[in-house]
């Protein structure tokens, strides 16, 4: 079997995903940048006049109450889980899609996951905006995955017993990931068959970057995503390439949805003059500005490729690039999400990931809900007389070309 629908994995814009048991999907997804440790948090008494704790203690008793008196599975009720659900709940109720509360073994996998190595099988999960449905989009070579008999393509119907349907990427990776040694049970579905499989999670350093040299010298890299290993895989890409007689360059972001701080602005350190690479404000208005000394400004000609799934730290490297006329930015219009996330450490093995300030490009800008414009336009057509075919890296080619 084919490993995944060329026309499918065309008209995604090489959307990639999360990678199960590989990234820190917590993260990744939402570009969150930075761990920071606060215990002992006081205060924020947000349904003061609404509720009491007298309210709030007899209203669980009558849903208690209730569950104990009717409930039909009553012996499958986890009351850690119930409790969990208050605090992810409470959370979820601020209806900000990237403040989330995160129990101790998601906690515990995001921290591991930060390290760059970490246990997993292999393998990248996806999921489009518009459904449900999680599948298996690429199985790394030598993967404990592919060892198991895991393809590209296959749909993912649960993880060690976990039904996948309906839960966000970052839960599944969660769930997917864990100590090596250990084993993972998968189900999915592969020609409209159910197949179980057993993977055996192992050490896996991610690979962030792919490189090659296109014809007539044109470097191309491709950034899956901003993680912390990803600025020396860059580093690396950008010298070999430079080394082989690159003449221009082309970065493509499609698909990436984001990564750290510190990562995306140490590589374009690489391509900007002297300025401001991009600058935060908080709640209270407090400003803080990432420069640049212009040391290693890129002089030649360079395009970055973008897509609807390019998010976050992939919209701050876009527009620094755009606003200082470094490279031209080719694709569609970005995620447009221009939000910081903060992880809170809340001192009891737990975790909340939240907003914490607005970011702003080194013009000002805030792309925010609108994201990147792209200087020059051009969508992804599918050419089923030539699937391999990339209009948009077509066009990428063009504008260095001048």
């Amino acid at each position: 079997m084919e490993p995944e629908n060329k026309k499918e994995k065309k008209n995604e814009g090489f959307r990639k995903g999360f990678l199960a048991g590989l990234l820190t999907a917590a993260v990744l997804l939402t570009g969150a940048f930075g761990i920071r440790y606060m215990t002992g948090l006081t205060g924020g008494d947000y349904t003061g006049g609404l509720v009491s704790e007298k309210d709030v203690q007899e209203k669980l008793d009558r849903i208690n109450a209730v569950i104990e008196k009717y409930y039909l599975y009553e012996d499958e009720i986890d009351a850690e889980d119930l409790v969990e659900g208050i605090y992810a709940g409470y959370t979820a109720s601020l209806g900000d899609p990237y403040t989330t509360y995160y129990d101790e073994e998601t906690t515990r996998e995001f921290m591991k996951s930060v390290s760059g190595e970490f246990g997993g099988i292999g393998a990248t999960v996806s999921k489009k905006s518009d459904e449900d449905e999680i599948r298996i989009s690429e199985v790394y070579e030598d993967s404990p995955a592919e060892q198991a008999g895991l393809k590209a393509g296959d749909v993912l119907l649960q993880a060690d017993g976990h039904p996948v349907s309906g839960e966000d990427l970052e839960t599944v990776v969660s769930w997917i990931s864990g100590d090596p040694g250990t084993e993972v049970e998968l189900r999915v579905l592969r020609n409209g068959e159910e197949i179980g499989i057993t993977v055996i999670r192992d050490i896996i350093e991610t690979q962030t970057v792919e490189y090659e040299m296109k014809e007539g010298d044109i470097g191309y890299i491709r950034v899956e995503e901003f993680d912390k290993v990803t600025y020396d895989q860059f580093k690396e890409a950008l010298d070999a390439l430079e080394a082989q007689g690159m003449n221009s360059l082309i970065i493509d972001l499609r698909g990436n949805p984001g990564g750290q701080l510190t990562t995306v602005t140490d590589m374009l350190k690489l391509f900007l003059p002297e300025g401001v690479i991009v600058s935060t404000k908080d709640k209270y208005g407090n400003t803080d500005e990432i420069t640049c000394d212009g040391d290693h400004e890129f002089k030649k000609p360079l395009a970055v490729l973008v897509d609807g799934n390019s998010a976050s730290a992939s919209e701050i490297f876009s527009a620094a690039i755009q606003d200082y006329g470094v490279g031209t930015i080719v694709g569609t219009q970005t995620y447009g999400k221009g939000v910081v996330q903060q992880t809170i450490d809340l001192g009891d093995g737990t975790c909340m990931k939240v907003t914490i300030s607005e970011y702003y490009t080194p013009s000002g800008r805030s792309i925010n809900g609108t994201g990147v414009t792209p200087d020059v336009e051009a969508e992804y057509e599918y050419d089923e007389n030539d699937p391999e075919r990339d209009s948009q890296l077509e066009a990428a080619v063009a504008a260095v070309k001048g």
